[in-house]
């Protein structure tokens, strides 16, 4: 499914100058505004790796660097995240738009009005994204080509599917115009906010499919070895919730934790500023998602084990997303998926960092009800039998094929002994006769044959034959003589 996963297909182009152990006023503004675009770092939640934070290096001890360097970038995972880096990265280097961009305010950049900015742009810088747009109109119309072409569907209407791609406006394919960056901002913005949506769904039908398999399994077994099974499933399940007990995340305690067995601190001496330092990994002065995430990966260890049957690593992955999303939600005031010192300080002063209440795992909780799992069987049969009347029309049509064929290669034998036929009788026709000198007479087709009849009938009848015999021993003169009376 996925992927999609596909698998399948926003930018992450930012080009702020952070300082390792402070960012001006400036470059916070900057980041800001551009995760406003969601230009923001996204990880892709099924391949996040659980790598601890280094211990050797306390951030607060490095000394500035005298080179400013820039945060690398991350692929959100989305289909056209290129295409909007490289817009976004062309844009700011026009002077008056980065101006226009680092004075905005998340609001005048979701509204509009920051597009209008774009007439002022440079006519170099145009001209470029001119070129960017048609180059990534022509890269969706190969895609769509590659889907009919794949599909051997003819009646496809390309430029209905070439609609489909929100992110672009498609009456113009030639100029990169002000509705072409707020279609880019909007549709990043609402496919960034449907993303974790999406991957929850996903995995609702992921238990969902388990769950029916499990079942479909059970009406295969008899009375003895279904019991078996049952207590087998059970004993598995109760395996799985026996864990210690999972601190709240972004509580004190779970931060706590970190600090003391990842990065090998006093827990005495916790400190939320040195923390937060110690993990801003990339030295941007923001927590993003991806660096959140790390930090419950102590948390996840404590229910999930790779090495045990009963764990299932696709749920420790949904596990850390709603981690995740509940620090962000209780974090993340501004909504821009990054967390600033100040909004991680203010949050540590809270009630629920300091009590907070216990949090419920994914075995606790009921991911689905009965009547879900009912509803996502029938659609499963529907799929199902749907299939099946689509390979039953692939037999059908085999089989025709098949059929087909085998006249075609009756033909083609029907008409090969023709031919050889007709050369046959090409290589039996007869030599016209000779003349009296040894010449080759010749014969209109009409006379050949009675030629050839009288022929015939000379050697067929027996009066002519002492005739014929004494004409031999004549001279030629005398046998020419003797004919002509």
């Amino acid at each position: 499914m996925i992927l999609t996963t596909a698998k399948c297909m926003i930018a992450c182009a930012l080009t702020s100058d952070p300082k390792v152990k402070k960012v001006n006023q400036l470059t916070k503004m900057h980041w800001r505004i551009a995760v406003a675009l969601h230009c923001m770092f996204f990880l892709n939640c099924l391949l996040i790796t659980s790598e601890g934070v280094p211990i050797d290096i306390d951030k607060t001890k490095i000394e500035p660097h005298a080179e400013e360097e820039k945060p690398e970038t991350q692929d959100t995972g989305l289909y056209y995240d290129h295409y909007l880096r490289e817009v976004i990265d062309l844009l700011e280097t026009d002077s008056h738009f980065r101006e226009k961009l680092q004075n905005a305010d998340i609001e005048e950049i979701k509204n509009g009005k920051l597009n209008k900015e774009l007439d002022f742009v440079s006519h170099h810088v145009r001209t470029k994204l001119d070129e960017l747009k048609r180059q990534e109109v022509a890269r969706l119309r190969m895609l769509i080509k590659a889907k009919m072409d794949a599909d051997q569907d003819i009646g496809i209407d390309h430029q209905a599917l070439l609609k489909r791609f929100e992110h672009v406006n498609h009456q113009n394919p030639h100029t990169f115009e002000s509705k072409d960056l707020d279609l880019l901002i909007k549709t990043a913005t609402r496919d960034l906010e449907n993303y974790d949506k999406e991957h929850h769904d996903e995995f609702k039908r992921y238990e969902m499919m388990k769950e029916h398999e499990r079942r479909e399994h059970l009406k295969t077994l008899d009375e003895e070895k279904r019991k078996e099974e049952e207590a087998r499933y059970e004993e598995m399940k109760k395996k799985h919730e026996d864990h210690p007990k999972v601190n709240h995340p972004g509580s004190q305690d779970q931060l706590k934790e970190v600090w003391e067995e990842t990065d090998g601190l006093d827990p005495s001496d916790f400190n939320p500023k040195t923390f937060f330092q110690l993990h801003d990994t990339n030295g941007d002065s923001f927590l993003d998602e991806q660096e959140l995430e790390a930090l419950f990966t102590k948390e996840l260890e404590k229910v999930y084990d790779p090495k045990n049957e009963e764990d299932d690593m696709i749920e420790m992955e949904e596990e850390r997303l709603r981690m995740r999303e509940h620090v962000m939600n209780e974090v993340d005031v501004n909504k821009d998926r990054l967390i600033t010192m100040e909004e991680f300080l203010t949050a540590t002063e809270k009630k629920e960092f300091l009590e907070p209440d216990s949090w419920e795992t994914l075995d606790q909780q009921q991911l689905f009800t009965e009547e879900e799992l009912k509803e996502y069987e029938r659609h499963i049969a529907e799929q199902e039998a749907e299939l099946k009347q689509r390979e039953n029309d692939l037999h059908q049509q085999r089989e025709e094929l098949q059929k087909q064929q085998e006249e075609l290669q009756a033909q083609k034998t029907e008409l090969k002994q023709v031919v050889e036929q007709m050369e046959m009788k090409k290589t039996q026709q007869v030599l016209p006769p000779g003349g009296p000198n040894g010449e080759l007479q010749f014969h209109p087709p009409g006379e050949q044959s009675v030629v050839n009849a009288e022929l015939h009938h000379q050697e067929d009848n027996p009066a002519l034959k002492p005739v014929q015999e004494l004409q031999k021993d004549l001279p030629k003169g005398a046998e020419q003589s003797q004919l002509h009376s």
